[in-house]
C-alpha cells in the first residue's frame, strides 16, 4: 500500500486499500434512492403498463390528474413522488391541460420506463 506523509500524518491511498477495491458500490444522495425490491422482476410491456396506470383513474374520467399519478408512482416506490408526478405531467401532457389522457399514456409509459422504475411487484 502506498501512503503519503503530510505534516506528520500517514495517508493510506483509497486507491490501494484493499477493503474498497473489493466493495463495489455506487453513492447517491438518499433522496434519490428508491426502494428496490429483492424479488425478481419481469419486465412489463407499455400496453401492461397501460393497462397498469389506468387502474389508478379513481374517478373514471379517462385521464390521470397529478394526485392519480402521484399515488401511481408513490406505489412503485418512488422518492418525492409528488414532485415526480409534476415532471411526468411536464414531459408527457402534450396539450397542457393538466392531466394525462389516454392519447398521452404512451408519452408517460416512456418516462416511467426511462426513470427505471420497477414494474409493480402484485401484477
Amino acid at each position: 500500500m502506498s501512503t503519503s506523509h503530510r505534516r506528520g500524518v500517514n495517508i493510506e491511498c483509497a486507491g490501494t486499500n484493499e477493503k474498497s477495491a473489493d466493495k463495489k458500490w455506487q453513492w447517491s444522495w438518499p433522496w434519490t434512492r428508491r426502494k428496490h425490491n429483492k424479488s425478481v422482476q419481469i419486465p412489463l410491456t407499455e400496453e401492461q403498463w397501460k393497462v397498469w396506470l389506468r387502474g389508478f383513474d379513481t374517478n373514471c374520467d379517462g385521464r390521470l390528474s397529478k394526485e392519480e399519478l402521484k399515488n401511481a408512482l408513490e406505489s412503485l416506490g418512488s422518492s418525492f413522488p409528488a414532485w415526480r408526478a409534476w415532471r411526468a405531467l411536464y414531459h408527457a401532457d402534450e396539450n397542457g391541460d393538466g392531466y394525462i389522457s389516454d392519447d398521452e399514456l404512451d408519452g408517460l409509459v416512456k418516462y416511467i420506463i426511462k426513470r427505471g422504475y420497477a414494474p409493480p411487484s402484485n401484477s
